[in-house]
């Protein structure tokens, strides 16, 4: 949708769309994934801006906070994203995380709207990993283990089968009941002929998976070793579960964002805390300048870091739909 499409509040308004208002928004699976490989590509051919996210964290780890501003030259939209995770040193239940994203018209000068991103980026996150996996995944890769089952974790497997459907074997492993029900729950509304297999050999099923996509909590056990992996894996990570081997004794190295795996991914550091290099940036990937691999037996590791650009699009398309239905409050903010 390009912004002559745009349905804008009056001048001195915003509108707020909260997260009941995004919740009954129906959107695909494909739908998603199209919508975030467009961001990709736009910002591929230099019509969009994605600076480096700025970051505070608290020296006790005990928060961490994010600041991402973007434009998107396809819809003509500049918006800004701020990111706050709070009792990151507690259990899951003692955490907080708050995620907002306010988007501006670049047409009209107006706001669109503001709205809780936690929808956005539970969409965006596993889009962009079927995708590095669309790209990268050895050819004819039939097994995929999703490590973790939090927020990522439980759309993991049906936009890894969006893009991949040739996928016949999905494990996942993970350590809480509640996430391993919503993980068999979120597969059977996507898929209802899909079977999940819950796995408990975290080593025995890294070495039979071509995917493996780590999205588990820092404080899971789950640290699978390169020389686990089998010839031609392809292993991306979006939160923890991998150690950093993966990433040193890989053959290729694929990343959203250098720039923001080396701010967000210090936990990978070898003994030196040094990163590699990464062979190549995704966007020229998706743009099919550069290869995601070059031989069915390289070992990949792809960093799937978050890009401003794809929360735009995303929650552009989200803000429209929200507000052809008459969603959310308005707002009289700069009255």
């Amino acid at each position: 949708m390009t912004s002559q499409d745009t349905v804008t509040p009056h001048d001195g308004t915003l509108r707020v769309l909260s997260t009941s208002d995004l919740a009954g928004i129906d959107i695909s699976l494909s739908d998603v994934v199209d919508t975030v490989e467009g961001a990709y590509r736009t910002l591929h051919a230099g019509e969009s801006d994605n600076p480096r996210k700025l970051t505070v964290k608290q020296k006790d780890g005990h928060s961490v906070s994010y600041a991402m501003l973007g434009r998107d030259g396809t819809r003509n939209v500049v918006a800004i994203k701020t990111s706050y995770k709070h009792g990151l040193d507690k259990g899951r239940d003692e955490q907080h995380y708050y995620t907002a994203l306010t988007l501006y018209d670049d047409t009209t000068g107006l706001p669109v709207a503001m709205m809780d991103c936690s929808r956005i980026g539970s969409l965006r996150t596993p889009a962009v990993s079927a995708l590095l996996a669309r790209e990268c995944a050895a050819p004819g890769a039939r097994s995929a283990l999703v490590i973790g089952t939090g927020t990522q974790g439980r759309l993991a497997l049906p936009f890894l089968l969006t893009t991949l459907p040739g996928l016949d074997r999905l494990m996942v492993f993970g350590t809480h009941s509640e996430g391993i029900t919503a993980v068999r729950e979120q597969l059977r509304a996507h898929f209802p002929d899909r079977e999940v297999e819950i796995v408990t050999d975290l080593r025995a099923a890294a070495s039979e998976a071509d995917v493996i996509v780590a999205t588990a909590g820092a404080h899971t056990p789950a640290a699978v070793e390169s020389a686990w992996l089998r010839p031609g894996a392809l292993s991306i990570l979006v939160g923890h579960g991998l150690a950093p081997s993966t990433l040193h004794r890989a053959d290729r190295v694929i990343a959203t964002s250098e720039a923001q795996m080396n701010v967000t991914g210090t936990d990978m550091a070898d003994a030196e805390g040094k990163l590699p290099a990464v062979d190549t940036e995704f966007p020229p990937v998706i743009a099919g300048l550069t290869a995601g691999r070059h031989s069915a037996e390289e070992r990949i590791f792809a960093y799937n870091s978050g890009l401003v650009v794809t929360d735009i699009a995303l929650g552009h398309h989200f803000a429209q739909l929200a507000l052809a239905q008459s969603l959310g409050t308005e707002v009289p903010l700069w009255q």
